[in-house]
């Protein structure tokens, strides 16, 4: 074979020198030469033995086995099925040469011989064909090792091994055949299915095909549901991987066997205050099915959402609720990962489904008599919640149930009444026999302590979800007054006014130990400020309430500008500050939007106002914010650090800048971020307006500045007098408004707020600058073709003279040819002269012959001449045409010819006028 040739070579690397024997490499070929050509058949099965040993335990024999060893044991399987010892001996020395061996005391970057075997064997298709096809034997052993082996394969070489399943006819027929087998050979298959099912469609539409669905649950029956090892969480991921973004899958569980088998997974037995780790993983994973089937498929699939719906329909026709109330709001005996995971699926299964909100605000929890509705005791668990992961599971419940949902919205506020003094700052576990707003309230206003503002900023991220985007709402808690902790001495306090004083208060939070509670703050004031942005967008009656208090409005300006705040906190308060300008429909002098702004102006400065928005777009919390995505498969890699976790680590950020507390990136979610966008847009436009109209629109009435009936001299240049003076002061405002707006504009340089003003001047700059661009373009193109044109001239300027070069050397060398013509034509004739003066007898052909030559010779040399001369005409009429132009170009054409045809002078021209004349 010559993938083994190329392994040798890794043998020699890993032994020495490939020339030198190693003892394992000789051992093993030894060995291998005992299996293949021994007579023996107890030798031979002696010699698989020893060859499995070493194997299981030398990191050199796995190297040297791999090299050599893979065509021997596959020809042994092949070919000796009848030898089911030597059979077993090969399958069992595959094994364990698929098997990585701790090597500990190597070095990181150690050859890896399990690996490179797995690769090996799994390269060539007709070796899987041949392990599947031993999963057919009787014999017990066979089967197992098979199983083992293409586990091993998988785990290392996946795809490849997927793709030569898929070319097998029935391979995966008999993989789904072991499900039926002995339980070690069927726990076996599981696992190799698991794995081959994970990304694999075509295998997935195949074991779905092979009665998937009835042998899993099959399975999970016999081994006890629930209260099951780890086959049943085996059994879990398999179905995990069968249905995720498959909708067609899905519908085909519903229609074929329907959820009652995975719901009953779900329901706790006799045992059920005793959870074993492995009991809370099958828990798990059996609620990461329920969460799979409300996906509804893959996202591109056409009929998603309507799979979606019926599906979340059917799980609450077969009391999903019930089993998910009991796991996640009853049984608090539960892990906190199971408690988690089921709220969330309660929060998922009601958003955006009112019949389900419906059904869920329909549910009461306990026995006769101590009964109460679900979302008081979904309530009592934000409030209660020991672990910041549950307080943000059943947050998420009340805002699937509020978004979208008026009338849920409108029936949780009017439960909000308030309670007399004593019941306020009762305990907290007395609220048993509360409303849902008497205890919603009791959390908002329980006290001013660390852990109880800790209580209160829990209740305002509930009490924000029921404002949101619910006018009726926010005008009804509006209303709602405290009363003073002494009611002789003090008039009662509008729930807001209480909510900024414990925003204040939380800033000087103290832990127990008496230092300050940095992380506390990180996300106590954020989510308080997210309840009042909630609460004043779009409601003048609620900024009218927050202005109503002075104070109010001067500690937004200094938290705006606290440095030792974090970024989001300051961000959030120039929020506030903005909605105070654009929702503010008062006119009362000292309340009004222009008062909002001049204080902003000169407490803080608009440059440093609007900075406050970047720099909050630009945080980690804002800039990272994406759509929630679903969870990581539920592996068994993963499993175990699911089932233990109990508590946000506050160093887990992917920013290690980032200021703010972990859990605010799922208390800030997608649409609050893009609320808050929009609402900066609106902030700098509406600024910009407020500067560009007078604080105090002042009506001149003629008649005011005429004397009146009876008013003396004196009296009435007194009213004129200040009639100026205020008309002056009013000046004096708009000058030092319009100056200081000038002023951060021109720092800003190119901001939201400066838009206005660049859209009033720059308009007809931007069209200049636009024709003239355009005219540059026009103009470079116009460049590029007139460059083009000459260096094309150029080109045919130089091939004309070089053609006329050659012509001119065509010339000098036919000239040259008359010459000697000539010449020898001379020579004959003194020839002739002297054999007639040496007496010779005449030949008077001779001269006929001479003369006869000599015009032969002149006729040619007249006629390729005059072709020449014709030529040399053509050549010189495009040569002045040529020369034309480039001088148009601006070419110097006499330099260009410079040096064309001086020494070009036809030689012997002068001895051919002397033999003229002669």
């Amino acid at each position: 074979m010559d993938l083994v040739s190329g392994y040798k070579g890794m043998v020699g690397l890993v032994f020495g020198n490939e020339n030198s024997s190693s003892t394992e490499d000789s051992y093993v070929e030894r060995l291998l030469d005992r299996i293949s050509n021994g007579v023996l058949a107890d030798d031979r099965r002696n010699a698989m033995a020893e060859l499995q040993s070493i194997v299981a335990e030398s990191r050199a024999a796995q190297l040297a086995f791999g090299a050599m060893g893979f065509p021997v044991l596959m020809g042994v399987l092949k070919e000796e099925r009848d030898d089911v010892e030597m059979i077993r001996g090969a399958l069992e020395t595959l094994v364990s040469a698929l098997t990585p061996i701790d090597h500990d005391r190597g070095p990181k970057n150690e050859v890896q011989p399990a690996l490179m075997n797995t690769d090996l064997l799994s390269r060539e298709a007709e070796n899987i064909s041949l392990l599947l096809s031993l999963l057919s034997e009787e014999d017990f052993y066979v089967r197992y090792y098979t199983l083992q082996i293409l586990t091993a394969l998988l785990s290392n070489s996946q795809n490849r091994l997927q793709e030569a399943i898929l070319t097998i006819p029935r391979g995966i027929t008999r993989l789904m055949d072991m499900l039926m087998d002995r339980e070690v050979i069927r726990n076996e298959a599981l696992l190799l299915l698991t794995y081959l099912t994970r990304e694999a469609e075509e295998i997935q539409k195949i074991v779905v095909f092979e009665n998937a669905f009835d042998k899993i649950f099959s399975i999970i029956k016999e081994e006890g549901g629930s209260e099951g090892g780890v086959v049943v969480q085996d059994c879990l991921e398999l179905l995990n991987n069968l249905l995720r973004n498959n909708g067609s899958n899905q519908i085909l569980l519903r229609e074929t066997i329907g959820f009652d088998a995975l719901l009953s997974i779900l329901k706790l037995r006799g045992s059920a205050y005793s959870f074993t780790q492995q009991k809370t993983i099958n828990l798990l994973s059996a609620l990461e099915t329920i969460n799979i089937l409300m996906t509804g498929g893959s996202e591109t699939e056409p009929g998603k959402d309507a799979n979606k719906l019926t599906n979340r329909v059917q799980l609450v026709q077969k009391k999903v609720l019930d089993h998910l109330l009991m796991l996640g709001v009853e049984g608090q005996w539960a892990p906190v990962a199971v408690r988690c995971t089921a709220l969330r699926c309660i929060g998922d299964l009601i958003a955006g489904h009112p019949k389900n909100r419906d059904a869920l605000a329909s549910k009461v929890l306990g026995e006769e008599p101590q009964v109460e509705p679900a979302l008081n005791s979904i309530l009592r668990i934000i409030l209660r919640a020991s672990t910041v992961q549950e307080f943000i599971a059943a947050d998420h419940v009340f805002k699937s149930f509020c978004e979208g949902n008026s009338d849920g919205q409108a029936m949780l506020a009017s439960t909000l009444i308030p309670q007399p003094y004593s019941m306020t700052h009762a305990p907290i576990e007395e609220d048993v026999n509360m409303s849902f707003g008497s205890m919603l309230l009791h959390g908002l206003t329980l006290g001013e302590t660390d852990g109880d503002l800790e209580i209160c900023c829990r209740a305002a991220s509930v009490l924000s979800h029921v404002l949101k985007d619910n006018i009726q709402c926010k005008e009804r808690v509006l209303r709602i007054e405290l009363e003073s902790p002494t009611p002789s001495f003090g008039a009662p306090e509008p729930l807001m006014h209480r909510m900024v004083k414990y925003l204040a208060l939380s800033s000087n939070m103290k832990n127990r130990d008496g230092k300050s509670s940095s992380s506390g703050n990180n996300y106590i004031q954020p989510i308080i400020l997210k309840l009042l942005v909630t609460w004043l967008a779009d409601c003048p009656n609620a900024i009218q309430c927050f202005l109503d208090s002075r104070p109010h409005l001067t500690y937004l300006l200094e938290l705006v500008t606290n440095q030792s705040a974090t970024v989001c906190i300051r961000g959030l308060a120039a929020v506030l500050l903005g909605e105070c300008v654009i929702y503010n429909k008062s006119g009362e002098s000292g309340k009004d939007s222009s008062t909002v702004v001049d204080a902003i102006s000169q407490k803080v400065g608009l440059t440093s106002y609007f900075l406050k928005f970047d720099e909050m777009m630009k945080s980690f919390l804002f800039s990272s914010v994406k759509p929630v995505l679903p969870p990581k498969p539920l592996t068994r890699s993963v499993a175990a650090s699911m089932a233990d976790f109990e508590e946000v680590d506050e160093r887990d950020s992917s920013d290690l800048k980032n200021e703010d507390h972990p859990l605010l990136t799922s208390i800030f979610d997608i649409h609050f971020v893009n609320f808050v966008k929009r609402l900066e847009a609106n902030i700098r436009e509406k600024i910009v307006d407020v500067y560009s109209r007078p604080t105090n629109e002042v009506v001149v009435v003629p008649a005011e500045l005429e004397q009146r009936n009876g008013e003396n001299d004196k009296d009435y240049i007194k009213r004129l007098k200040l009639f100026v003076e205020k008309q002056c002061s009013e000046i004096q405002n708009l000058l030092g408004r319009n100056a200081t707006l000038a002023e951060d504009l021109a720092r800003i340089g190119g901001s939201g707020s400066s838009q206005s003003e660049q859209r009033a001047n720059g308009g007809l700059e931007r069209v200049q600058a636009e024709t003239l661009r355009r005219d540059l373009q026009e103009a470079s193109q116009r460049i590029e073709m007139l460059k083009a044109e000459k260096a094309k001239l150029e080109s045919e300027a130089s091939m004309y003279q070089n053609l006329a070069g050659k012509m001119e050397s065509d010339l000098k060398s036919l000239s040259d040819a008359y010459n000697s013509l000539e010449q020898t034509n001379f020579h004959l004739e003194k020839e002739v002269k002297a054999l007639k003066s040496g007496g010779a007898s005449p030949l008077p052909d001779l001269e006929a012959i001479k003369e006869e030559a000599r015009e032969e010779a002149q006729k040619e040399s007249e006629a390729e001449l005059n072709d020449l001369l014709v030529c040399l005409g053509q050549e010189q009429s495009k040569v002045e045409k040529l020369s034309s132009r480039l001088l148009e170009l601006g070419e110097d054409v006499d330099k260009l010819l410079e040096g064309i045809g001086e020494d070009m002078a036809l030689p012997g021209d002068g001895e051919d006028e002397e033999e003229e004349e002669d």
